[in-house]
C-alpha cells in the first residue's frame, strides 16, 4: 500500500478516534454534569437528613425531661394522694356516727371506729365480713330491738331493704335504748356506702315534744273546758241580773229607780261582751272558729251596725255618716255575723275614742275578671285621739290599747282589734290602719267576697220633676256624700251649710229640698217653716234626722213629706224620691223595701214591745170544760232564780207552765204533763239536758210523737251548739235569755187544739 494511502487511511483512522474521543468527552461531561447534580440533591437530602436527626434528637431530649418531670410530677401527685387517703380516714374515724364501704358482693370493704363500736367484743366483725352475717350477729348477741318482730323475720325485712336498687332509710334500736338511722347510697358499680347516724337525742327530744304537746293539748282542753265553765258559771247569775232589770223595767218606776234598773241592765251586758270577746279569741286561737256563710245584705248589716251605735255617738254630738257606693251589688255570701261583728268593733272604737267630729264609714268595691267576685274595701274614718306611731302596730295585739294600763281612759278588754284581724284573714282578707296623733285614725279592711246569685238592686233615675236639688247641712262631709249620691242619679245639685244660706240660695228652679234635722241656729223644722212662709209651699222638703225617736205631729205634716232615718239606705232613699214623682227605672224596677222611718218602727221592735207591754186579760177561775185547753210549757232548769225569771217572763201568756228541777224530773213531766213546748237546761243534776233529751226522743221514738225542745244553756263555746243540737234538740238559746225571744219560741209552737196564749 503506498505510503500516501497509510497516510490518509491513518489520518483517517486519527479523525475517527479524535471524533470518537469528542464524542466521549461529551458523554463524560454530560455524566459529571448529571452526576453533580445528583450530588448536589443528595447533599441537600443529608442535609434535610442531618436537621430532622437533629430536631429528633432535641425531641427526645424533650420527652426525656418532660417524662422525668412526670415521674417527679406523679410521685408528689401519689404522695399527695396518700396524704388525703390519710386525712380522709382519720376524718372519718372522728365522725361520730358510723361508715362503712361495702363492695358489689355485699363485703365489708372498711369501717370507721363507731360503726365496730356497735360490734365492740366481737373480732369477727372486720372487712371481709358480709352485711347478712352482720345482721345475724345483731340479732344473734342481742344488739338490736327487733320490736314487735322476731329475729327472722326483721333480717328477712332488712335483707329486702339492702338488695333494693335504693334502700330505704330505717331506723334500728339498739340494746341500750340507743337509736341509729341506717343511710345506704348503691353506686353504679354495686359498691355501697353505709351511714349509721344516732339519732338517739333528736328521738329523745321528739318524745320530750310529743309529751309537751300531749300536755299542751290537755291544757288547752283545760283552758277550754275552763271557759266553758267561766261561761256558765258567770252567766247563770247574769241571766237573773240581766233578766230582772228587764222584767223591773216593765214595772212602774220613778225615774231615779229607771236609772238604777237601766244602769243594771247595760252592766250585766257589758259584762256579757267581755265574755264574748274572751270567749271569741279563745276560738281563734285554738283554731275553733268556723265561718257559716250566707246570702246577705252588706249595705242592711252596715246601717243595722250604725244604728246600733248611733245613740251613742248622738249622746257625745258626734256625726254618723256612711258613704256607700251607688253602683257597688249590696248582696253577697258571707258570714254576716262575723262581718257584722268586725264593723261594730271598728265603729264602735272609732265612736269611743272619738269626743267630737264624725265617723265616716266609706264603702267601695273592685269586681273581680269573672264578675262573680268582689273585692270589698271598708274604711272607717273619724276624727279622734289617734295612734302614735310607734302604738299602730301594737293596737293589734292581745290585750293591747292605746292609753297606758296605768292611766286608762277607756273601758274594754284590748282583743277587739285583735279579734277583728284574726276574723278578717280567715275570710281571706286584711287589715289597715292609717292614723295621726291628735287628728284621728282611718281603720279599714278588705275582703273578697262572691257576690249572691239573683239580682242586685238597680241605681233608679231621679223623678222627672225633681231636677234640680237644694242639700242643706252644717257638716260638710255629710253634705259631700249627699251631693255625690244625687249627681249619680243625674240631679243638679246646690248645697248649702244653714238654713240661712238655704233661704238665700231658694229660687225657681229648685225641685226638691233635702235637709239635716239638727242643725245649729235654725234646724230642719225651721227651716221647712221659713220655706211655707215664704211662698215655697209646692217644692218637696225631705228631712234626715239621726233621731230614731223624732214623729211628725200635725204641725209638721204640712211642712215635710219624708223623713228618714240618718244613715240613709239607699233603697229608702230610691223608694222616698219615688214617692215625690213618677221615677223612671234602669231595665227594670227597684224592689220598694220597707222604709224605716220614725214613726213607722222596725218590726221586731214593735212585736217586742207589743209582747212586752200587752196587759193580760183577767182568766175566769172556772173555765169551761169544753173550751180549748192552754198550751203546756215544760221548763227543766235546776237554778231557782233563773226559774224566777223564766216565770216571771211569761207571766204575761195564757199558758200553762210547769218547771223540773233536773233531768229525771223533765222526764218524768213529759210522760205525766205530755207539754206542747220544752225549754231544756242542759247543765242540770243526776241527768243533764243532753241526756234527758235523748230519753225524751226514745220514748217518742214508739209513739211518732216530736215535741220541740228549746236548748237553754250559758255555755257559749264553739261546738257547744252542734253538740247540743246533735243530742236531739231543737233549737239553742243562750243565756242571759231575753223576754222577746222566749216569746218568740213560744208563739212559734202554738199548737192549733190550743187558746192563744196572748190573753
Amino acid at each position: 500500500m503506498p505510503k500516501s494511502d497509510r497516510l490518509a487511511l491513518e489520518r483517517r483512522a486519527r479523525l475517527a478516534a479524535e471524533r470518537l474521543l469528542e464524542l466521549k468527552q461529551a458523554e463524560l461531561s454530560a455524566a459529571n454534569r448529571k452526576l453533580g447534580r445528583h450530588a448536589l440533591a443528595l447533599t441537600k437530602q443529608i442535609g434535610a437528613t442531618q436537621a430532622e436527626v437533629a430536631t429528633f434528637r432535641d425531641e427526645v431530649a424533650t420527652v426525656r425531661g418532660e417524662n422525668e418531670k412526670v415521674k417527679s410530677d406523679l410521685h408528689v401527685a401519689n404522695e399527695k394522694i396518700e396524704v388525703a387517703e390519710r386525712r380522709l380516714w382519720h376524718s372519718i374515724q372522728t365522725i361520730q356516727d358510723g361508715f362503712a364501704f361495702f363492695g358489689a358482693d355485699s363485703k365489708l370493704i372498711g369501717a370507721n371506729t363507731a360503726y365496730l363500736n356497735t360490734f365492740e367484743g366481737l373480732e369477727e366483725v372486720t372487712p371481709g365480713i358480709s352485711y347478712m352475717r352482720i345482721l345475724q350477729i345483731l340479732t344473734d348477741e342481742g344488739l338490736v330491738n327487733t320490736g314487735q318482730h322476731n329475729p327472722d323475720e326483721w333480717r328477712q325485712m332488712m335483707t329486702a331493704r339492702w338488695v333494693s336498687p335504693t334502700p330505704e332509710p330505717v331506723v334500728i334500736r339498739l340494746w341500750n335504748d340507743s337509736y341509729l338511722k341506717l343511710i345506704d347510697q348503691r353506686g353504679h358499680g354495686g359498691d355501697v356506702v353505709s351511714l349509721a347516724l344516732d339519732i338517739t337525742s333528736s328521738v329523745h327530744y321528739e318524745e320530750e315534744l310529743r309529751t309537751s304537746r300531749e300536755r299542751a293539748e290537755a291544757a288547752n282542753r283545760a283552758k277550754s273546758a275552763f271557759l266553758a265553765n267561766m261561761s256558765h258559771e258567770i252567766r247563770t247569775p247574769m241571766n237573773g241580773v240581766v233578766g230582772m232589770a228587764e222584767l223591773l223595767n216593765d214595772t212602774d218606776l220613778s225615774d231615779e229607780q229607771r236609772l238604777y234598773a237601766d244602769t243594771i241592765k247595760n252592766s250585766g251586758e257589758a259584762l256579757l261582751v267581755i265574755i264574748n270577746d274572751v270567749l271569741d279569741y279563745s276560738k281563734i286561737e285554738a283554731d275553733k272558729l268556723v265561718l257559716h256563710s250566707e246570702d246577705f245584705d252588706m249595705e242592711r248589716c252596715i246601717h243595722e251596725v250604725v244604728m246600733l251605735l248611733q245613740p251613742t255617738a248622738r249622746d257625745k254630738g258626734v256625726a254618723m255618716l256612711v258613704d256607700y257606693d251607688l253602683f257597688l251589688p249590696t248582696r253577697f255570701i258571707g258570714d254576716p255575723g262575723r262581718i257584722r261583728q268586725v264593723l261594730t268593733n271598728l265603729v264602735g272604737n272609732a265612736v269611743k275614742f272619738t269626743k267630737a267630729g264624725h265617723v265616716a264609714l266609706r264603702v267601695t268595691g273592685v269586681p273581680g275578671e269573672d264578675g262573680a267576685n268582689c273585692a270589698i274595701h271598708v274604711a272607717i274614718e273619724d276624727t279622734g285621739i289617734g295612734i302614735p306611731e310607734d302604738k299602730i302596730q301594737h293596737i293589734f295585739g292581745e290585750f293591747n290599747q292605746v292609753e297606758d294600763e296605768r292611766n286608762r281612759q277607756f273601758e274594754g278588754t284590748g282583743l277587739g282589734l285583735a279579734i277583728s284581724k284574726r276574723l278578717i284573714e280567715l275570710m281571706g282578707g286584711s287589715v289597715w290602719v292609717d292614723s295621726e296623733q291628735g287628728k284621728g285614725s282611718c281603720f279599714g279592711f278588705r275582703v273578697p267576697l262572691p257576690m249572691a246569685e239573683g239580682d242586685q238592686p238597680y241605681t233608679a233615675e231621679l223623678p222627672t220633676n225633681l231636677r234640680h236639688v237644694l242639700i242643706v247641712d252644717d257638716l260638710p262631709m255629710n253634705c259631700s256624700i249627699l251631693q255625690k249620691q244625687m249627681q249619680m242619679l243625674g240631679a243638679e245639685v246646690t248645697t248649702a251649710a244653714s238654713g240661712s244660706e238655704a233661704l238665700q240660695l231658694m229660687d225657681d228652679t229648685i225641685d226638691l229640698v233635702i235637709s239635716d234635722h239638727h242643725m245649729p241656729v235654725m234646724d230642719g223644722v225651721q227651716l221647712a217653716t221659713a220655706l211655707r212662709q215664704g211662698g215655697w209651699r209646692e217644692v218637696p222638703f225631705l228631712l234626715l234626722s239621726s233621731n230614731s225617736n223624732f214623729a211628725r205631729d200635725t204641725t209638721t205634716q204640712n211642712l215635710i213629706q219624708g223623713v228618714l232615718q240618718k244613715p240613709v239606705l239607699r233603697n229608702d232613699l230610691f223608694s222616698k224620691l219615688a214617692a215625690m214623682g213618677t221615677v223612671v227605672p234602669d231595665n227594670k224596677p227597684l224592689a220598694t223595701p220597707e222604709v224605716a222611718t220614725p214613726d213607722t218602727p222596725p218590726p221586731s221592735t214593735a212585736e217586742s214591745a207589743a209582747s212586752e207591754t200587752t196587759e193580760p186579760a183577767p182568766q175566769d177561775p172556772s173555765p169551761d170544760s169544753s173550751a180549748p185547753r192552754l198550751m203546756r210549757i215544760l221548763a227543766a232548769e235546776d237554778n231557782k232564780t233563773n226559774q224566777l225569771v223564766f216565770r216571771k217572763m211569761v207571766k204575761d201568756l195564757n199558758i200553762d207552765i210547769r218547771f223540773a228541777n233536773n233531768g229525771i224530773e223533765a222526764v218524768e213531766a213529759y210522760n205525766d204533763f205530755s207539754p206542747d213546748l220544752i225549754f231544756m237546761d242542759i247543765s242540770m243534776p243526776k241527768m243533764d239536758g243532753k241526756q234527758a233529751t235523748s230519753e225524751i226522743r226514745n220514748i217518742e221514738g214508739n209513739s211518732g210523737r216530736h215535741v220541740p225542745i228549746v236548748a237553754l244553756t250559758a255555755h257559749a263555746m264553739n261546738g257547744d251548739s252542734e253538740g247540743i243540737l246533735a243530742a236531739g234538740l231543737d233549737y239553742y238559746l243562750t243565756k242571759p235569755l231575753r223576754k222577746a225571744v222566749i216569746h218568740q219560741q213560744i208563739e212559734r209552737h202554738v199548737p192549733d187544739e190550743t187558746q192563744p196564749i196572748q190573753p
